[in-house]
């Protein structure tokens, strides 16, 4: 059936050498190889649910009153997109399945791709010939994490309103072209114009899906062409390429996991609640509410705004940087320089320009890892602060305590972090060096 199907595209295509070529590439056999599948997937599945979304969704902040089943809600005035996707929750069939299971795609897809990255960063996958397919990976998480602000802002519930509010600010904060930035976004003083749902709406559905999916196929173009990295083994060299080739061994195996990755959302989507837009009501510019939290993956957003203690930049009675600069976007920009210009900076001062297919360790590169280990543990400390508004509500923990607690964690921790990682990796190669050595005496012959 096989050579059927072939003998038949080839006569009418000539492609038999092209798919000869593609069922006999070589996938590494790894568990963590299957990292960037899982958010492959992921997408996939946001696409699906969010095409059956789009389809009872109405992005217009135009003012009606709510007369459907709910009746918490009965009779409030809301924006038709709140309406609309309360009706989608409610009413519309397997609304609510769709609904969830395309949020619980979202948070699994950027967990994924973030997850993925400490791969690639630890193991070294991140080194020449690959580092153009590791920035297109970094362009990817960024775009992501836009594109999940966008989707739960445009339900103009009170959480959603809030997280905009939040967002209008940290824009307007950027050095001389902030307000103006915020002014053409929004197309006026917060919360913008009538348009603005709309304007979200397209670069949600639209556009960003569109890039996104054009960096997927970029990337795994790269990945193809230059073949994918593996760990050091007694077969694979850097010349060598070892695994299972795509038919029949990794095919059946990568279609098996996009129907677990599937089944798996579908489970979370029917069975987890997340995000019951019902509970928190519609948002009016002066509501709202204690211990409200954005998706994870904005947390060390909301915990930098936090930590950072209250002052501004000012030039006499012109102030130059807000406050909100350097938690809502000085803190990311500088967390992605830094992982952007990672690559370029370790090869200036390692002096290592050549190609590498096969993969580190982490123990390999004791200094690496520990950098990498320090700046992690810093941007998880401020991950945690961005909860602590939850710690107080649901602990009772004193919420100025936690803010100053943190604010001198996240400098002691990651260092200590970065000490405690490279004695662990040096360690741990000192003790492969006396293994070897024990094992060759006692190979040695006795005389």
């Amino acid at each position: 059936m096989i050579r059927g199907v072939v003998r038949f595209i080839d006569e009418r295509s000539g492609g038999a050498p092209f798919l000869r070529k593609a069922l006999r590439y070589v996938f590494p056999d790894h568990w963590s190889f299957l990292l960037g599948e899982v958010a492959l997937y992921s997408f996939v599945m946001l696409v699906l649910t969010g095409i059956y979304l789009t389809l009872f969704f109405k992005p217009s902040l135009a003012s009606v009153h709510y007369h459907g089943e709910y009746l918490p809600l009965r009779g409030r005035e809301m924006s038709e997109a709140y309406q609309s996707t309360v009706h989608i929750s409610l009413n519309v069939k397997a609304g609510l399945l769709i609904r969830q299971t395309h949020h619980w795609a979202a948070d699994v897809f950027v967990a994924a791709i973030i997850v993925h990255l400490l791969r690639i960063f630890f193991t070294g996958a991140f080194r020449k010939p690959r580092d153009l397919t590791y920035y297109i990976g970094l362009l990817m998480l960024v775009l992501a994490l836009l594109e999940g602000y966008l989707g739960y802002s445009l339900v103009d519930d009170l959480l959603s309103g809030m997280g905009l509010a939040i967002g209008y600010s940290v824009l307007m904060s950027i050095p001389f072209v902030g307000a103006n930035l915020a002014q053409l976004v929004w197309n006026g003083p917060f919360p913008g114009g009538n348009d603005f749902e709309s304007r979200m709406y397209v670069v949600h559905v639209f556009v960003l899906p569109i890039v996104i999916a054009t960096l997927i196929a970029l990337h795994l173009t790269l990945v193809a062409s230059r073949h994918h990295t593996q760990f050091l083994s007694r077969r694979a060299n850097e010349r060598k390429v070892v695994g299972m080739p795509t038919f029949p061994g990794y095919a059946p195996r990568s279609l098996g996991l996009a129907f677990a990755v599937a089944a798996v959302l579908f489970l979370m989507g029917g069975l987890i609640q997340i995000n019951p837009i019902w509970q928190w009501g519609p948002y009016h510019i002066a509501d709202a509410t204690n211990g409200a939290q954005p998706d994870w993956y904005l947390g060390w957003l909301i915990g930098a705004l936090r930590l950072v203690p209250n002052f501004d930049v000012t030039i006499g009675n012109y102030t130059l940087v807000p406050n909100a600069f350097w938690g809502g976007a000085g803190f990311p920009l500088f967390v992605f320089l830094v992982l952007f210009l990672w690559p370029s900076l370790e090869r200036r001062v390692t002096g290592d320009y050549a190609f590498h297919n096969l993969l580190d360790r982490p123990r390999d590169a004791p200094w690496r890892t520990a950098l990498g280990v320090a700046l992690f543990t810093w941007i998880f400390l401020v991950f945690v602060a961005g909860a602590a508004d939850r710690m107080f509500v649901l602990f009772g923990l004193s919420y100025e305590a936690q803010v100053w607690a943190f604010r001198v964690l996240v400098w002691v921790l990651p260092v200590v972090a970065l000490f405690v990682t490279k004695r662990i990796c040096e360690e741990l190669l000192r003790g492969e060096v006396v293994e070897v050595r024990r094992k060759l005496v006692e190979a040695e012959p006795v005389v």
